[in-house]
């Protein structure tokens, strides 16, 4: 049952080229940092990446856009990254974008085994195109159809070494979802405990759904853009 690796390196040491990845975090903000550079040293090739966004140019899943490790890209936001914007337009880049809500379900329909489920966001726009539409209750509605990976890769606030995790206000974000929706799911946790001293009230997602273990560090927990305003 104890699930932890040695390393960052190690617990991504069998992904794959082609593979499609779950990557938790919400701009930079709960970004699995370790996992993310150990899959840049691997230097695996044409993956599928779904996530809210792409990090910023230089930094988070950046890193790997910059690097061409990756083909497609599902996510809600382009944000901050330039790369990405270059790479979108310039047709390199494979891009499937979706309203905020409805990626947030696919992933949670995914890990629900749920076949898909219909949604009125998104009707009469570009992203109906092609899609299957029903009236309901005198309402059009698009069908979504869920989404799953071969691996996900999330950060945890705690973790015990069964798997347990905690995450940490909006740290939580897409990870808890994408843990159930993937084959692989590994974490890469803050603060590593041992079985037993995490209270099961507080648990967010059970030890059933995570695969492996790592122990974070040297978080740099990058911001985007940082704002303030100027002391009296």
């Amino acid at each position: 049952m104890n699930k932890v690796y040695e390393s960052a390196d190690a617990a991504v040491a069998d992904i794959f080229d082609g593979m499609t990845l779950m990557s938790g975090g919400f701009g930079l903000c709960g970004n699995p940092e370790n996992l993310i550079s150990a899959i840049h040293r691997k230097g695996t090739k044409e993956i599928s990446l779904i996530s809210n966004n792409c990090g910023t140019t230089d930094l988070g899943l950046g890193v790997l856009l910059q690097a061409k490790q990756i083909k497609k890209i599902t996510a809600s936001y382009v944000g901050e990254n330039k790369e990405f914007e270059r790479q979108f337009l310039s047709g390199e880049l494979e891009v499937e974008l979706n309203p905020q809500g409805t990626l947030a379900e696919r992933i949670r329909a995914g890990g629900a085994g749920i076949g898909g489920f219909y949604t009125p966001t998104g009707v009469g726009t570009k992203v109906a195109e092609g899609k299957e539409t029903r009236m309901i209750d005198g309402r059009e509605y698009l069908l979504e159809m869920p989404l799953k990976a071969d691996y996900a890769i999330v950060r945890a606030w705690k973790a015990d070494k069964w798997g347990n995790l905690v995450f940490r206000k909006t740290a939580q974000n897409f990870s808890t979802m994408m843990c159930k929706a993937a084959k692989v799911t590994i974490v890469e946790a803050e603060e590593l405990v041992e079985v037993g001293e995490l209270d099961p009230d507080h648990i967010h997602v059970p030890s059933i759904y995570v695969h492996r273990i790592v122990k974070g560090r040297d978080y740099q927990k990058w911001i985007e853009r940082r704002t303030t305003r100027p002391r009296a």
